[in-house]
């Protein structure tokens, strides 16, 4: 019985002991999800089909045990003939699921939530590093929406809704541990789109308001505070409590129980409001400065966007030299090729753009080489831009600057992935990077240095070398307040090292949209399994689909889908996405795909497939061969 475990917080998955098991038929995921709402309580075959059809059929009694019958024999296939059944049970007059509480994914973040202490007196809960752990635990168990295919039967209408109160108590619970720790910034950008969904919860727009004030953006949260109050009124017709009233009057008189106890906040409040007081220009200074710090903190999102409204900002005062130095100002070093905010960074590209062509701007050689190597970085996997790395490489070369030379590094690092096979060169500018940062201490940028070094080792296959940098990064990150690079090795370890599950943040959506799905996919290609894992893949998906469908449809479907297949974006996910093509034009027989896979994996014939550091798709050397021997004498001239 413990070797069954269940997923509903997304696709719905069924694991049985080691192995995922498709549920391939309809009814038996609803029957699943049906039963799992009841929790192991017993649910009546009358129940059951009132909730399977609107209007039952004749024998939908008869369809019902059918469907039982072969729902436990996924569950259960080692289970003898004629024994009783231990997971999917007979009970009187219907049917109960008896799972432990920790294989069930819904159950686990109930549980977890209801683990949590009450809420506290007063506009602050305490900093529980356990139940922030907890609450983080919890909140990953989401991959997408919960019983989405079958979200207009009444039975998961009610279950969705239940479900959905859950996740908005553990953002909430979430957001206060991040007040609790002093991040207001991050609180803020937690709950944005949390009171966007559900706009009639009050404890959302308080906890919203009281993250913005705690961010120096009290005009910001008196706005929210009118905001709710309006549209709890006028939309829902619910009269707002007295606690956002009281919010809002506690806002207006400073009062001193909204803050932290001062660690440093409140010096960089007061340091903030006179610098308030200074002019526009120095006002856009100050904000440029502080958001390297912000972004290499953790805060990522939210020093995105403040960056962005520094550029407007500047451009608005039509100070030419000051938008140069701001655009290019942000060195702060890059480790993942798919970017958070692809329509942000386009337009930090055309300013940069802009800035460089502006003779009004009378950009210096520093500045010069800061924008182009923002313009590589920026346009990782949209644009070729390595001449303006190899540029702004050069420029710092030539100014002995160590930081611009780790800038430049780091922007030809991110335009290296011109074709497969070249994790030997990203070794080698990874190495150049570290040895340059720890001569001119600049751990930041050592950092990033080692994680692009641990990454293209992994491809290398040295994971003896590639196990020093992940101590190295750990050491410098527990060091210097460096939260997300431990997402990187935590990876790492659970990739090639059978660690824990990697850690997830919300700061990264790189690691979080479809990544697992795309790292449990590759290994099971890796290992030679049949059966694979069929979950969210996100932007992976026109390269994982066609092996899905070669395996649970059909190959005249895969073939369909080969033939549109793209070419995948050149970053660190270019040679496994090509082992996912390359297995599906083998396994289907398709000539075109096997050929254009051939062609691509060809130069990296020595490596693995596993130059993210966080996806391992196995040897390539093994796939080329049997693309070469499938394909007989079509290979010449490839």
């Amino acid at each position: 019985m413990t070797g069954v475990s269940l997923d509903v917080l997304g696709p719905m998955r069924l694991r049985v002991g080691d192995q995922p098991v498709t549920l391939s038929k309809p009814r038996h995921r609803e029957i699943i999800g049906i039963l799992l709402t009841a929790r192991g309580r017993p649910v009546p075959t009358t129940v059951l089909v009132e909730e399977l059809w609107d209007d039952p059929p004749v024998g939908a009694v008869g369809a019902v045990r059918t469907f039982v019958g072969e729902l436990r024999r996924l569950l259960e296939p080692q289970r003898p003939a004629r024994a009783p059944a231990t997971v999917l049970v007979s009970v009187e007059l219907g049917y109960a699921l008896r799972l432990p509480p920790s294989r069930v994914d819904a159950w686990r973040a109930e549980d977890a939530l209801a683990a949590l202490p009450g809420p506290a007196a007063g506009w602050s809960v305490p900093a529980d590093p356990a139940a922030a752990a907890t609450i983080a635990r919890a909140r990953d168990e989401w991959r997408g929406e919960p019983y989405a295919e079958f979200a207009e039967r009444p039975w998961a209408q009610r279950e969705r809704a239940r479900l959905a109160e859950v996740r908005s108590r553990l953002v909430e619970a979430h957001a206060e541990q991040l007040l609790a720790a002093g991040r207001a910034a991050d609180a803020a950008v937690a709950l944005a789109p949390q009171v966007e969904a559900d706009p009639w919860r009050e404890s959302g727009w308080r906890l919203y308001a009281l993250a913005l004030y705690r961010d120096a953006r009290q005009p910001e949260a008196l706005a929210v505070l009118a905001r709710a109050r309006g549209m709890l009124r006028e939309r829902f017709g619910i009269n707002p409590v007295s606690r956002l009233a009281a919010l809002e009057q506690a806002i207006l008189r400073h009062d001193p129980a909204l803050r932290m106890p001062d660690d440093g906040g409140e010096l960089l409040l007061r340091t903030a409001a006179a610098q308030s007081d200074a002019g526009p220009r120095s006002q856009v200074e100050g904000v440029a400065a502080l958001l390297g710090p912000l972004a290499t903190s953790g805060s990522v999102a939210a020093a995105g966007q403040r960056r962005a409204e520094a550029i407007a900002a500047t451009a608005r005062l039509g100070d030419a030299p000051l938008l140069a130095r701001v655009i290019g100002g942000f060195e702060v070093p890059a480790s993942w090729t798919r970017s958070d905010d692809a329509g942000r960074a386009a337009e930090v590209v055309r300013a940069a753009e802009r800035s460089l062509a502006d003779p009004a701007a009378d950009v210096s050689r520093r500045s010069r080489a800061r924008l182009l190597a923002t313009i590589a970085i920026e346009s990782r996997g949209t644009a070729v831009r390595m001449a303006e790395a190899r540029e702004a490489e050069a420029i710092a070369r030539d100014l002995g600057d160590a930081q611009l030379l780790c800038f430049g590094l780091n922007a030809r690092w991110m335009q290296s992935f011109a074709r497969a096979g070249l994790a030997a060169e990203r070794r080698d500018i990874g190495a150049e990077m570290t040895a340059a940062a720890e001569r001119a201490d600049l751990p930041s940028f050592e950092i990033a240095g080692r994680m692009i070094r641990m990454q293209a080792l992994c491809a290398l296959d040295d994971l003896a070398a590639a196990d020093i940098d992940a101590q190295r990064i750990d050491a410098l990150a527990a060091r210097e307040g460096r939260p997300l690079a431990r997402v990187f090795t935590g990876w790492f370890r659970w990739t090639f090292r059978q660690g824990p599950p990697p850690p997830a943040t919300d700061e990264m959506p790189g690691f979080t949209r479809g990544l697992l799905a795309m790292a449990a996919l590759a290994a099971a290609v890796r290992d030679g399994s049949r059966s694979l894992p069929d979950g969210d893949v996100g932007p992976y998906e026109p390269w994982a689909r066609p092996l899905l469908a070669a395996r649970t449809s059909s190959a005249s479907a895969a073939r369909a889908l080969l033939d549109e297949t793209p070419d995948p974006p050149r970053d660190l996910m270019h040679e496994a996405a090509w082992m996912l093509v390359a297995r599906a034009a083998l396994d289907v027989g398709h000539h075109p795909g096997m050929l254009r896979a051939l062609a691509a994996l060809r130069p990296a014939e020595p490596e693995r497939a596993a130059g993210s550091g966080a996806v391992d798709a196995g040897p390539i050397a093994p796939v080329v061969a049997e693309l070469a021997s499938a394909l007989g004498g079509s290979v010449y001239g490839v």
